[in-house]
């Protein structure tokens, strides 16, 4: 097959608010500049030199015309007719961005039996999906695995979550991540405490970070199977209202509700050391 191709780049390349497309390398446009000047200007040329006209209304002439036609005629064309071949390289950058791994954070139950994370374990590695941490919180149903994911980058949730379920993982989750996410627990848990610490009015958010959870207002009223399910924690404060974090369809583990509950304790020994040096 030809360098050059007739054939438009696909829609994805172009910008998504104004329609254009990239600018296309030097190398390239400068290389589709010349096919669109030089027949041109040896036409020109050969033209005007049949003239006999004085040189000066010839180069005058020649300069006025050829720059017409390169800027309103050749040069459009020729980026239109090479429009795949000068977008190659931002073409191929894009694919190559598609499906570059991607790091998701994913939790599902397991059975606490032999073997379970081992099932688990292939059936994402049938994917090619690779475990790069994984923290796991014994609760009453089993074990609560927390992994983050290396994931082909043309992997979508449905596929992930469908891969946890074949491996036996019970209400599976999964969303995209960032490389911070590679923090283990410890240390995220300590980095949150000591900004407790210091700070102890920032309980609600390290608590919200340190479980992934969400805060709402205490009086706000919930559901009352989200209560039975779990996935409701209201944690004392050492101010009058109460904390009160949400996971809906995920509930909070043992593990967890502990943290948060030590967390706590610690805003409240630091709130009051505040007030005594107050």
């Amino acid at each position: 097959m030809s360098t050059f191709t007739h054939t438009p780049p696909p829609s994805e390349l172009a910008c998504e608010v104004c329609g254009r497309y990239p600018e296309p390398a030097k190398l390239r446009a400068t290389l589709a500049n010349i096919l669109a000047t030089l027949p041109i200007e040896l036409s020109a040329n050969a033209l005007l030199l049949e003239t006999h006209w004085p040189v000066a209304v010839q180069v005058v002439l020649l300069g006025i015309a050829s720059t017409a036609l390169v800027i309103w005629v050749a040069e459009p064309g020729v980026r239109r007719i090479f429009r795949s071949w000068l977008h190659a390289p931002a073409l191929r950058r894009r694919r190559e961005l598609a499906v570059a791994p991607a790091l998701w954070r994913a939790r599902a139950t397991l059975s606490d039996s032999p073997g379970a994370l081992e099932h688990l374990t292939h059936a994402l590695a049938r994917l090619g999906v690779n475990i790069l941490a994984i923290q796991a919180q014994p609760v009453r149903s089993g074990v609560v695995d927390e992994l983050v994911l290396s994931a082909p980058g043309g992997l979508t949730e449905a596929d992930l979550l469908e891969a946890l379920a074949e491996g036996g993982g019970e209400a599976p989750r999964a969303w995209p991540t960032t490389p911070l996410a590679l923090i283990d627990g410890p240390t995220r848990a300590l980095s949150l405490a000591a900004q407790v610490a210091e700070a102890p009015a920032e309980l609600r958010y390290a608590a919200a970070e340190l479980v992934g959870a969400q805060i709402v207002p205490a009086e706000r009223a919930l559901p009352d199977d989200w209560h039975a399910a779990g996935t409701v924690l209201r944690i004392p404060t050492p101010w009058d209202e109460p904390l009160v974090l949400i996971r809906p369809g995920v509930p909070f583990t043992p593990a967890e509700i502990a943290r948060v509950s030590r967390l706590a304790e610690l805003a409240e020994v630091a709130e009051g050391a505040r007030r005594g040096l107050g």
